[in-house]
């Protein structure tokens, strides 16, 4: 055959190639939207009632009744996962996690009590020790962290969460992922987070590898003590950089950079991105800080551990109807009651947080190392450890402004583990690197740890 001719059939097949590429990409697009539409309104709002039926979830609060306190509800919400796992023929293992605190350790510890967390796994069929987790927290408050006694249904904080929590493993359930997925019922975290650290010394014990953490915390309310009313917006909280950084990672960002770059930052804006194209109508407000000023959550142990975690909740919250008795004062109503949730919004969100569990349980690992070089050069090169993946297409560059929150530009450049961006000035920008498989799912940014010289 002549030259000629087969250059016009390798063209035509490349051609072909990249349609058919396309084609699965735009395919399995479809996915995400799916998802999104099997979030039910009616459920969440079934299982929040429920929830704040309880009377009290406190901490410290009844362990024996099966209509009030604590240890009903949380066993209401183990038989929740249990029924969700039965429906998919056992695909979500289902079991507790206890870490016991004494009276004394804070002054919201007015008793020896277990703080029992409910974890549902979904395991992952091709990497199961990598997991992905949404977590939302079971006990609940009045204006007394340690009023174990008095009525706090919390139907916001955090039976929003839990629900949302929930309804997301219902429809999951019914994908098959590589990755594992976690749905969490955490407990103790009014009285210090001591659900999540109990956790977070779990997967530490097992090994796990944990993507990020997905904490919901008060994802029902639209509105604010500020008087604006939205139902659209919510926030994303984040840490700069890891706490468990070492002395050497930070002398070297100093003269390095990445001040904004650690791994819940990237969990932050990976969150932001796949919202931004499967729910265009949502507007996610990137925070940056750990959580609320002067304040944490469930997130924060697993931040503690050096796992990537958010806090993902309402935009503006009414204060009014966060850790107060139920009561009413000057004609203002107090308390964490039903009717200050609206159930549609912690149907959005519970959307926002299912469509990120799939995309990172879908998505290749990022690659471990990535190197990057080029000191007094017109251009940047970057080199990155390989990515051990079956469904692997290759591997996209990403860049940015050095003041901008979000990445700007990318270059997917096959499947190669060194690449130079000619005329991209390595002083103007800051880079990452991201793996992605033939599907078009791709793994969180990779920020470069080494340096080529």
């Amino acid at each position: 055959m002549k030259p000629f001719l087969l250059l016009l059939l390798a063209c035509f097949a490349m051609q072909v190639d990249a349609q058919s590429l396309a084609r699965d990409k735009a395919d399995f697009s479809e996915n995400y939207y799916q998802i999104v539409e099997g979030i039910s309104v009616e459920r969440i709002e079934k299982d929040i009632r429920t929830l704040a039926n309880f009377g009290t979830r406190n901490t410290f609060s009844d362990t024996t009744s099966n209509t009030r306190g604590i240890g009903a509800a949380r066993r209401w919400v183990k038989a929740q996962f249990e029924q969700i796992s039965a429906d998919c023929g056992g695909c979500i293992e289902v079991f507790e996690v206890k870490k016991l605190v004494k009276a004394g350790e804070n002054d919201r510890i007015p008793k020896d009590t277990w703080v029992v967390n409910i974890l549902a796994v979904q395991k992952g069929e091709q990497f199961p020790n990598r997991h992905v987790i949404m977590s939302g927290d079971i006990d609940s408050r009045n204006s007394n962290a340690s009023d174990y006694t008095q009525d706090a249904p919390g139907a916001n904080d955090n039976a929003s969460g839990m629900a949302g929590t929930i309804e997301a493993a219902r429809v999951l359930s019914r994908y098959h992922f590589s990755n594992s997925i976690v749905y969490m019922g955490l407990s103790g975290e009014e009285q210090g987070l001591f659900g999540g650290q109990g956790v977070a010394e779990y997967a530490k014990e097992k090994g796990w590898e944990i993507i990020g953490v997905l904490n919901n915390d008060m994802i029902g309310n639209i509105e604010g003590l500020d008087g604006v009313i939205d139902n659209r917006s919510f926030r994303i909280f984040s840490e700069p950089t890891p706490v468990t950084e070492t002395e050497r990672e930070r002398k070297m960002r100093r003269f390095y950079g990445g001040e904004v770059d650690g791994v819940s930052r990237q969990l932050a804006r990976y969150i932001h991105k796949i919202t931004s194209n499967y729910m265009p109508e949502m507007n996610p407000m990137m925070v940056y800080r750990l959580d609320r000023f002067g304040r944490g959550g469930h997130h924060k142990p697993f931040n503690d551990a050096g796992f990537p975690g958010v806090r993902i909740m309402e935009a503006h919250e009414n204060y009014h109807r966060q850790h107060q008795d139920i009561r009413t004062e000057n004609g203002i109503a107090y308390g964490d009651v039903i009717e200050g949730v609206n159930f549609a919004y912690a149907r959005k969100l519970t959307a926002v947080n299912a469509i990120n569990l799939a995309a990172l349980a879908w998505a290749p690992a990022a690659p471990e190392t990535v190197k990057i070089g080029g000191v007094v050069a017109p251009s940047t090169r970057l080199a990155w450890s390989p990515v051990s993946d079956k469904n692997l297409l290759g591997y996209k560059i990403y860049w940015r402004d050095t003041t901008a929150p979000q990445w700007q530009y990318a270059r997917f450049v096959g499947n190669v583990t060194d690449f130079t961006l000619e005329g991209t000035i390595i002083d103007n920008f800051y880079f990452g690197v991201a793996a992605v498989d033939k599907q078009g799912n791709e793994s969180l940014v990779k920020f470069p740890n080494e340096v080529m010289r």
